[in-house]
């Protein structure tokens, strides 16, 4: 059994100690406390904290008897009920966690220095944003622009774990950036997770907001880079912030489209937006009737709209056309 790391005991709350000597006793079961010592080179006082604690949880037994022996417990039946047990205390945790996250929120906040607080250097901010995801229960909003921390977007980790758990994420994307291909196969990856993401033709106001009780923004919406961010608890600033999100949410166009048809559908709205007529359509981008009639019922689906007019005005005022 040499192979196995005798820390391996440690997530259920035993050490190293505890490891090495629960491994001697299921290759010598009956082994005698003399034999354990001198095989483990430990003190007297180690041996007996170490059993002790093998058979308070459960590991281990003490023959009755002279000289004194022990034995292993099976280690699939004791350390699957020691798993068990652990994870629902860990559950517990996460409850009681809710619950404190919840009181620290409803807490009442008194000066500015109460609702915002600044968050500087690159390190601390990159904290932040992971914190603030990984904290969410529901909701996280996104508005995603450069300049980005580092020069270039970094792979959002913390989002594909929420989505996984359920959070439900909203992202509003600068349109110019889905023209590098890595960044567009990136934000595809979300949305196959589950992201409902959005486009606008330009946005400048970079933000994060989980569960609308916090978020997170830059401490200048210049195209510049600072490595500082503002920190917005519950407030008339965050509601301020969320109506924005609401507001340029209601005018960005949703991304399905584009990831499934891109530049060819932007073809279509303009030769749609010129007064060309089906035929002309069809010849100029060299596509049949069918594909015209899925392609329209997609087009349309997407920007809620039912006619065509209707979807002239909605591609023109997110900036399609």
């Amino acid at each position: 059994m040499d192979e196995f790391d005798p820390g391996f005991l440690e997530p259920i709350g035993l050490g190293v100690a505890e490891g090495a000597l629960y491994l001697w006793l299921l290759r010598r079961p009956r082994a005698e406390r003399s034999e354990l010592t001198a095989a483990l080179g430990m003190t007297a006082g180690s041996l007996s904290r170490a059993i002790g604690n093998l058979v308070e949880a459960g590991l281990a037994t003490r023959l009755p008897g002279r000289p004194v022996r022990y034995v292993p417990a099976p280690p699939q039946v004791a350390l699957d009920a020691l798993t068990t047990r652990r994870a629902e205390q860990l559950d517990r945790l996460r409850g009681v966690t809710r619950d404190l996250a919840a009181m620290y929120e409803e807490a009442p906040r008194g000066g500015p220095g109460d609702l915002i607080e600044l968050i500087e250097g690159g390190p601390a901010v990159r904290h932040h944003i992971a914190q603030i995801q990984l904290a969410a229960r529901q909701e996280v909003l996104l508005i995603d622009c450069p300049p980005y921390l580092g020069g270039v977007p970094e792979h959002n980790v913390e989002e594909l774990q929420g989505l996984r758990r359920g959070v439900a994420y909203r992202a509003i994307y600068h349109m110019p950036t889905l023209h590098d291909r890595e960044r567009l196969a990136e934000i595809s990856t979300y949305i196959e997770v589950g992201e409902d993401a959005r486009t606008l033709s330009d946005v400048h106001m970079k933000m994060m907001i989980a569960d609308r009780r916090v978020a997170l923004i830059p401490l200048s919406f210049e195209m510049s880079e600072t490595g500082s961010r503002i920190l917005v608890h519950r407030s008339p600033l965050l509601d301020a912030l969320i109506a924005c999100f609401d507001m340029l949410w209601e005018r960005a166009a949703p991304m399905g489209a584009a990831l499934r048809g891109g530049h060819r559908d932007k073809e279509l709205l303009t030769l749609l937006a010129s007064g060309m007529k089906d035929a002309a359509i069809m010849r100029s981008l060299g596509i049949t009737q069918r594909t015209m009639t899925r392609r329209m019922s997609a087009l349309l689906e997407e920007l809620g709209a039912t006619t065509r007019f209707q979807a002239g005005i909605q591609a023109n005022r997110r900036g399609l056309v």
